[in-house]
């Protein structure tokens, strides 16, 4: 399997497999393809993955695209402008944990899963905090940011104070949960919402610079109303 990402504002992967190779995705993520390559959509992993894809706001079903002759191309695009972020998930034994919606394609060996924060609190009140997706195996993982990827490497015990939309993934080795922004004035003046995501390392942290949920409430104002 070959890649290159293509575009700067709304960017695509475009992925050359050879017969026999395939890539997965959400339903619908596909955004074009050559001649040569077969589709089949199924709850990967299972009924009981495919729940818990759903629970945690992803499609239920995943397609899968398999090439039928050498040098088939098959391309993934962003939802919003952003970058595409590589990962080779060998190169991290514990996985990596997935914010939801930041996931966009990767090869059949990565296996992607549910998983929950150690604490609760993290799930009530972190917004999209409760549930992660975990991914861990062996290959290419790609991931959609929104914004621009910034990337940071925690020392042990080091923290970094996040806001939850910010956060796009992080080793298994970080360790997650939410803090509360401490006094009335800055909680009701700050214009930051109630809580942070607070990530202690050691491991790397993958973040983006746009909070598309921020974006989206900023312009609902605008929006006509019919």
């Amino acid at each position: 399997m070959q890649y290159r990402i293509l575009g700067q504002t709304v960017p695509v992967v475009e992925v050359l497999l050879n017969n026999g190779e395939s890539m997965y995705t959400q339903s619908g993520g596909m955004s074009y393809q050559t001649e040569g390559i077969e589709m089949q959509t199924n709850a990967k992993g299972g009924l009981m993955k495919s729940l818990g894809r759903a629970f945690a706001g992803e499609s239920m079903f995943m397609a899968t695209y398999t090439a039928r002759r050498d040098n088939a191309m098959i391309a993934f695009a962003t939802t919003v402008p952003g970058n595409i972020k590589p990962v080779d998930i060998s190169q991290l034994p514990g996985g990596l944990n997935v914010q939801k919606g930041s996931f966009l394609c990767a090869e059949p060996g990565v296996e992607l899963s549910i998983t929950f924060t150690k604490r609760f609190g993290a799930g009530l009140f972190g917004g999209e905090g409760f549930i992660l997706q975990k991914a861990v195996g062996r290959g290419m993982l790609f991931l959609e940011v929104d914004g621009d990827p910034i990337e940071k490497v925690l020392a042990p015990g080091e923290v970094l104070k996040v806001d939850t939309g910010n956060v796009v993934a992080f080793e298994s080795t970080v360790s997650y949960e939410i803090e509360t922004i401490k006094g009335l004035g800055n909680i009701f003046l700050g214009g930051e919402g109630l809580f942070l995501t607070k990530l202690v390392g050691p491991g790397k942290v993958i973040l983006q610079s746009q909070n598309f949920g921020d974006f989206v409430g900023r312009i609902a104002p605008f929006v006509p109303n019919r």
